[in-house]
């Protein structure tokens, strides 16, 4: 399981030091000092190739040398750009060149994720842009930028930056800065033009109040003083209850008390997992995880009673797609990973994200930083009564009695963290079941992505308090599942079910009409790519057509999908030989709703998919279990 660890900080710091250490590089710290310089941006594992981790793991071949994936920002440079490097070997590096990816290229410097000293340069331009502004803000807001206090506004940016390549031009919410400020929106939003390295050439290029557009904020203000704004005057926020805190407030009816503890997990014999490292094992399962910085958890060799089911099972990318009638809602199209999904992995609380009687490991990330960072209690691990039978049965004799009762306790073990992207917060789990399953699944929470209230809003989602309109969004998860089933030779059919309408063979002249399976071989990524949002065939089935069990069925794995989401943009809107790889896109639409204040509930907000054994074994292998 080590080859798949995460980098240590020991490492982290030795690949940040060596590539510090090249002259040709040039590279100057992350924090502080201009935009236009080369910065090391993030360090992580690069996993093996997995030819070569197979030789290892399975054919006792040599260990694969280790390596780190570094992400470099030339910043200072003709021809500004970002750049990956493979570095190693750990521990000690020696060496580093770009990873041999098939039409690799370097990434353009205005398409680089944002960093803190770009936020900070963005904030205080903002607040020199704003300064015309000051009477606006202060009648209607009670709140501005300048010696502020406890009365200051901040801002949420918004992404893709632009309508074009090479474009890095970010529309900016502007919000008064108390507990909840994703849902505080002034009715002000500013482009900002950022695109230039020196950002005493940045500008204002755009600007919309409360349904209207301005050219400047000159503009803006001389409409304010001249009378003919229509101004939002908003209420002062109250000392206390805030809408948007976590504050308790109000009775249920009931008057059920809420003061005491609930229902607990607990572990009377002690744990039923074991966890050395990077490795879990629980009942017949054993895997390697890792959490990486660019994109959260990563699972590797996932096997059960020894045998490998999947090379890999990871998250890949998180996507939201808005809609609204402020220019920062229509423009709004987040792709998390690029937001550094993996990297705020904030830590977890014990007895409400996770158990107490968990086992909580902690994460160290190199991202926009200038050393590792640990960040605390980041991963937790825990055995979860599902509070329904794994699968029982009542025998009875039909006359009051029975013959026997017959029952296995429902279990799964939960390796989870979070991801909170700025105001939503993700739960990501991994469960796996005594049965052979193995789920993944997402929860949905945080504070809601809003914008001002319009009456032309309405169009596009919730009127969530007085001035506040809860945008409508869809959100996507994005999963990555090299399944292995009995060997790396596998093949992948759909199944479905027909009608056949045939003679009834025990009673001539009648009709019998009944269902019978339609199986439909995929030889090619086209044949098996399902359009996103339409009905997918029920059973997509992954199969090693040389393998079978006792019963003449070949051994075949179901990944069963579960998500509640359409299309996002219409259709058209602006091969190698390999392992099969199975990729997997859930998600849900969320029109925001008064009940998603102060935070959207996790509950009807979960979407994921089910590994499922399909005549892989010969029975339920739960059987082995003596619960």
């Amino acid at each position: 399981a080590a080859i798949f660890a995460d980098l240590s900080p020991a490492e982290l710091r030795q690949v940040r030091a060596f590539l510090m250490s090249r002259p040709e590089l040039g590279l100057s710290p992350s924090r502080g000092g201009p935009l236009a310089k080369n910065t090391l941006f993030l360090v992580e594992l690069l996993p093996p190739k997995k030819e070569l981790a197979l030789g290892y793991l399975d054919r006792g071949g040599p260990r694969p040398r280790r390596q780190a994936r570094a992400v470099v920002f030339f910043g200072a440079q003709a021809e500004p750009n970002v750049t990956e490097f493979a570095v190693g070997p750990l521990p000690r590096p020696s060496s580093y060149r770009p990873p041999r990816v098939k039409g690799g290229r370097a990434v353009p410097f205005a398409a680089r994720p944002m960093t803190q000293l770009e936020y900070e340069l963005l904030h205080r331009t903002l607040a020199e842009a704003a300064a015309p502004l000051y009477r606006l803000l202060r009648d209607a807001t009670g709140f501005w930028f300048h010696n502020c206090s406890r009365r200051c506004l901040t801002f949420s940016d918004i992404a893709p930056r632009g309508l074009a390549p090479g474009e890095r031009r970010s529309w900016l919410v502007l919000q008064r800065f108390v507990e909840g400020f994703f849902l505080h929106p002034v009715g002000l939003e500013v482009l900002v033009d950022h695109r230039d390295p020196d950002p005493r050439r940045w500008a204002v290029r755009r600007l919309w109040y409360n349904g209207r557009y301005f050219s400047t904020p000159q503009e803006l203000a001389d409409a304010y003083e001249r009378g003919t704004l229509a101004v939002a005057r908003l209420e002062d926020p109250p000392s206390r209850q805030l809408f948007s805190s976590y504050e308790p407030r109000g009775r249920f009816a009931t008057g059920t008390p809420t003061e005491v503890h609930g229902a607990k997990v607990c572990e009377p014999q002690g744990r039923r997992y074991r966890l050395r490292g990077n490795r879990l094992e629980y009942g017949g399962w054993s895997l390697a995880f890792r959490l990486r910085s660019s994109a959260g958890l990563q699972l590797f060799d996932l096997r059960f009673n020894g045998e490998r089911l999947a090379y890999e099972a990871s998250e890949q990318e998180g996507v939201a797609f808005y809609g609204g009638h402020t220019p920062a809602a229509m423009q709004t199209k987040y792709m998390d990973a690029g937001w550094g999904m993996g990297s705020v992995t904030y830590e977890l609380a014990r007895g409400i994200d996770c158990p107490e009687v968990a086992t909580y490991l902690d994460a160290h990330h190199l991202y926009d930083a200038d050393g590792p960072v640990r960040f605390s209690n980041a991963i937790c691990v825990f055995e979860l009564p599902t509070g329904v039978p794994l699968r029982r049965h009542f025998d009875s004799d039909f006359q009051g009695g029975f013959h026997f009762y017959a029952g296995l306790e429902g279990h799964a073990l939960v390796l989870r963290t979070t991801s909170t992207v700025y105001n939503y917060d993700y739960i990501w789990d991994f469960l796996l079941y005594p049965n052979g399953v193995m789920e993944a699944k997402v929860h949905a929470t945080g504070f809601i992505h809003a914008t001002f209230y319009t009456p032309q809003g309405r169009r596009y989602g919730s009127r969530v308090h007085s001035h506040v309109l809860g945008n409508l969004h869809t959100h996507l998860v994005h999963y990555k599942v090299d399944l292995d089933i009995a060997g790396t030779g596998n093949s992948f059919e759909t199944m479905d079910v027909r009608f056949e309408n045939i003679s009834n063979p025990w009673s001539p002249g009648a009709r019998v009409v009944q269902p019978r399976l339609n199986r439909q071989p995929r030889r090619s990524e086209r044949q098996a790519a399902f359009p996103f949002g339409r009905p997918l065939p029920r059973y997509l089935l992954f199969y090693n057509p040389h393998r079978r069990n006792r019963w003449g069925h070949p051994r075949s794995y179901r990944i069963q999908h579960r998500s509640h989401a359409g299309p996002v943009l219409p259709r058209g809107w602006q091969e190698e030989k390999g392992d099969l790889v199975a990729w997997v896109t859930v998600g849900f639409l969320h029109v925001p709703h008064a009940e998603d204040v102060p935070n959207t509930a996790t509950p009807g907000n979960a979407v994921g998919f089910f590994l499922r054994p399909f005549n892989f074994f010969d029975e339920d292998p739960s059987v082995a279990s003596r619960s």
